[in-house]
């Protein structure tokens, strides 16, 4: 005879295997596969927060770690982001249905005159990755949008960006300007890009710098817990 609660263990078994395939084809970065699992799963009754901790996050975690241990390289990192990318294009309108907090906010942008936006695309994919609501404002935006966009939103990090050696006086002027509005202690600001260094950084009177998008989400949850 057959056990009573056999359907439900068979069901959580089902669940864990298909929450790993997600997983695993997101390292892979096989964009396809991820978005029919994560729908498959989504169809199965699957909590939309269990397929993003268990099957996004903890891939996109995975990459963060090998890249930081240089395992794999950017290409690599790049090809697993789409692929998250792609998960959370079919995750996003059900989590904005439910009442699921991001694990944090973070607001990104270029700072005014720069255009490069390959580091910051880099960071946003990785926040969303470690389960944050990204607001991404682009390129080449003024210290007034930047400011603009935290009086319009609750957040929890800032982060500036700066590819080019002319434009890094952009990131001091920007976080000048957030202290004269008043709004500097709303949120944890951090600053990068190539050029910049941590002793610029603290300088210029940000709470924070990483040396590349992976550790950027690590010291964004260590100063995070750190006001908490």
């Amino acid at each position: 005879m057959e056990w009573a609660g056999w359907p439900a263990v068979k069901g959580a078994f089902m669940e864990e295997e298909v929450l790993a395939q997600i997983a695993s084809s997101l390292i892979k970065g096989q964009a396809p596969r991820v978005q029919e699992l994560v729908q498959s799963c989504l169809d199965q009754g699957v909590a939309p927060e269990t397929i993003m901790d268990q099957g996004l996050v903890s891939a996109m975690s995975l990459i963060g770690r090998r890249f930081k241990k240089g395992e794999i390289y950017m290409p690599e990192v790049m090809i697993a982001a789409r692929a998250m990318n792609a998960g959370l294009a079919i995750l996003d309108p059900v989590l904005s249905q439910s009442d699921v907090e991001p694990r944090g906010r973070l607001l990104l942008g270029t700072v005014r005159a720069d255009l490069h936006d390959v580091g910051k695309n880099m960071v946003s994919m990785m926040f969303r990755g470690a389960g944050f609501e990204v607001i991404d404002l682009g390129v080449d935006v003024p210290e007034a949008r930047f400011v603009e966009a935290m009086t319009e939103h609750s957040l929890d990090v800032v982060g500036l960006s700066a590819l080019l050696t002319m434009t890094i006086p952009q990131l001091k002027s920007t976080i000048e300007a957030i202290v004269a509005a008043g709004l500097r202690d709303r949120a944890i600001v951090m600053v990068g890009g190539a050029p910049v260094t941590e002793a610029y950084a603290l300088e210029i009177g940000a709470d924070g710098w990483a040396p590349d998008a992976a550790s950027a989400v690590d010291r964004a949850l260590e100063l995070m817990a750190s006001r908490r």
